[in-house]
């Protein structure tokens, strides 16, 4: 199993969107940045995810999600309407991919302040200078100290 971490604006997709689908599952679509595109085909059925708020008052993670199957073409590329379109994606050829997940847990909200002032996670790729990437891995040892630390600490 790999542990990854998946940002999201919470007024396009909350953990608590994800929490409400209960049984069911979210697709995790309009990723428009290769690299993270890249990290979203290595994932595979039974990894992990810190789901993270970002781009709103409170950032930070807010959840736990499971990743449900393999990753396979995001719709959204091919829908003129849709703010996620692109031009040069076709059904033969896509660029872009989803991913879909499913809720674990909802956590406390861990602040990216509080996420900094740690030095376990100093390599973290979600603390690196610039990073804006929308899906990252986590390293197996950041994601016990962050679970066991401080989502314990409710």
């Amino acid at each position: 199993m790999r542990y990854w971490l998946m940002k999201s604006e919470p007024d396009e997709v909350s953990i608590d969107d994800v929490a409400a689908a209960k049984d069911k599952t979210v697709a995790w679509f309009g990723v428009r940045n290769y690299q993270a595109r890249n990290f979203m085909r290595e994932m595979r059925p039974g990894d992990q995810a810190f789901f993270y708020h970002s781009s709103c008052a409170n950032i930070g993670i807010a959840g736990i999600v499971e990743i449900v199957g393999d990753a396979y073409p995001d719709a959204t590329q091919f829908d003129a309407a849709s703010p996620y379109f692109d031009a040069k994606a076709t059904p033969e050829t896509p660029r872009w991919d989803s991913v879909d997940i499913r809720h674990l847990r909802t956590t406390r909200l861990v602040p990216l302040a509080e996420l900094r002032s740690h030095p376990e996670l100093e390599g973290m790729r979600l603390l690196a200078k610039g990073s804006r990437l929308s899906v990252t891995p986590v390293e197996p040892a950041e994601w016990r100290f962050i679970e066991q630390r401080l989502l314990q600490e409710s």
